[in-house]
């Protein structure tokens, strides 16, 4: 068996950077696991749901594109549509047609969808102060947005062509 190390990292990545991907690696799947377990124990609401509430609650009239939704929580069409089927036999969302394009559909936050939220974002805000924010100085928060956002570069989230209809 031959084993890999440090000094051997893929493509020439230094030890330094191996270790920053792996540690962002790991805070991301430690935070998100937690994030998580809280949602699901005290509003039974997966962490992925969570997300696409608060993406239709911060959207024009509370409703996004399908597309556009899947590509703020990252997921793919599929994944999206099996999720949204869930959230919406729970009433937390509904589906429309978009106006404007028979083939878009749109998914609109229900005000059970909005009150769910509400309830949670005690929860949610509670844990990333807990989990993150509340380790580190403001400094260092401040810091740490600034680099993310560097990494993620200055991609905007796509324009809604049914906002207008």
């Amino acid at each position: 068996m031959v084993r890999m190390t440090v000094q051997d990292a893929p493509r020439g990545l230094t030890p330094t950077e191996l270790h920053a991907w792996r540690a962002f690696l790991r805070a991301h799947a430690t935070v998100t696991r937690r994030l998580e377990a809280e949602l699901v124990a005290e509003h039974d609401l997966p962490l992925a749901s969570y997300d696409v509430l608060v993406q239709l609650s911060e959207a024009p009239d509370r409703r996004l594109r399908m597309t556009q939704l899947a590509e703020r929580v990252l997921l793919s069409r599929s994944g999206l549509t099996r999720l949204a089927d869930r959230i919406e036999r729970d009433g937390y969302i509904a589906r429309e047609a978009c106006p404007s394009d028979a083939r878009g559909t749109l998914a609109v936050l229900t005000d059970a969808g909005l009150a769910k939220l509400q309830t949670a974002w005690p929860t949610h805000r509670r844990g990333v102060a807990e989990h993150v924010t509340g380790r580190l100085t403001p400094d260092e928060v401040a810091t740490l947005g600034a680099l993310l956002d560097k990494v993620v570069g200055d991609a905007p989230l796509p324009e809604d062509p049914c906002a207008d209809a």
